[in-house]
């Protein structure tokens, strides 16, 4: 592997940020070179025009891959990370963009002078779109400059908001999640897991150090509703339920149990409960018992009566009608 920076950024129906995007790579100051890697997955709108004339313009950094057809994000993404030529990867969505144009020379540094550190990662901002102000995200765990990785797994496997580590931020070792792909495919092309990030967040933390800057380097687009924050609770449910069945693959494969583990499966039995319960749809609920089934989880008191509410088809009516009522009074008393 060429001692180069590969920057993967995967697109799809995103023309109206994807230049923003690139134009933040492109910005990068590094001593060492970048390539950057454009994953178009055969957008509908003119997000592939706007890549070409990128390219065009900069035929020794870009590398444009046009899919012939759509792969979907896993595939086309991983695809990507296959494709890297540079000695580390970083990757930015076709939807965020970076805000440090040292941001790349901060991260090698440390990956050059640290063999021991497999990813180096920042804070970051989120940024609204519609009013375009850029704003701190909330307090992250791990905010020590160095990390043993091995004392962040069960973290990583049990986050549900804040991510431990915001992979776009981020700066990592390509030979390790190259031989991770090779040696658990399943891990990171099984589209039931819902995400593309967790998995090599934990890998390389599995594989050695975690570095921390406490620089934010990224504003992470919030505009528009996404997979992972949908208002519809069917969708919601879903994504949730992906997410989870990663972290119990991860927990098991690599022998995860503890307190905290099983208090995050009780957790996410109530939160797609909760999600059933909204959606009033029955088969959503048949699925909740499955999962605590298959995650062996000890149902909670909150569960219990939540549960005991959907097994009869006029008390989950009731439900539905005073959370409504509640929630009208509370929208009444702003």
């Amino acid at each position: 592997m060429e001692n180069m920076i590969s920057v993967v950024v995967v697109t799809y129906n995103q023309e109206d940020t994807i230049g923003r995007t690139l134009d933040s790579i492109l910005m990068q100051q590094c001593h060492i070179p970048y390539e950057i890697i454009i994953g178009e997955d055969c957008s509908t709108d003119s997000t592939l025009s706007i890549c070409r004339r990128y390219a065009e313009k900069h035929p020794d950094v870009i590398r444009l891959i046009a899919n012939e057809e759509n792969k979907g994000f896993i595939n086309n993404y991983f695809d990507c990370i296959l494709a890297a030529k540079g000695k580390y990867i970083a990757d930015c969505a076709g939807d965020d963009f970076w805000t440090d144009p040292l941001k790349l020379e901060k991260e090698v540094c440390i990956l050059e002078n640290h063999p021991e550190v497999t990813l180096v990662h920042t804070d970051w901002n989120k940024y609204d779109e519609s009013t375009q102000i850029a704003t701190a995200s909330a307090r992250k765990p791990f905010t020590d400059s160095m990390t043993d990785g091995k004392q962040m797994l069960e973290a990583i496997i049990t986050q549900t908001s804040i991510p431990v580590v915001h992979l776009c931020t981020s700066l990592y070792r390509t030979d390790i999640i190259h031989k991770a792909l090779k040696e658990d495919e399943y891990l990171f092309r099984n589209k039931e897991f819902g995400c593309e990030d967790v998995q090599i967040v934990f890998i390389m933390a599995l594989q050695g150090k975690i570095a921390y800057i406490p620089d934010a380097t990224l504003n992470y687009s919030q505009g528009e509703e996404t997979v992972s924050t949908s208002k519809d609770d069917k969708k919601q449910f879903r994504f949730v339920r992906l997410v989870s069945d990663l972290s119990y693959y991860l927990s098991q494969k690599y022998d995860i149990n503890s307190a905290k583990v099983e208090d995050y499966f009780r957790y996410r039995i109530f939160a797609l409960g909760m999600h059933a319960f909204r959606a009033h749809d029955d088969n959503l609920y048949h699925e909740v018992l499955k999962c605590e089934k298959a995650w062996k989880t000890q149902r909670d008191l909150k569960s219990s009566c939540l549960f005991l509410v959907m097994r009869h088809e006029w008390l989950w009516s009731a439900g539905l009608l005073i959370r409504k009522g509640f929630v009208t009074l509370k929208r009444g008393c702003r």
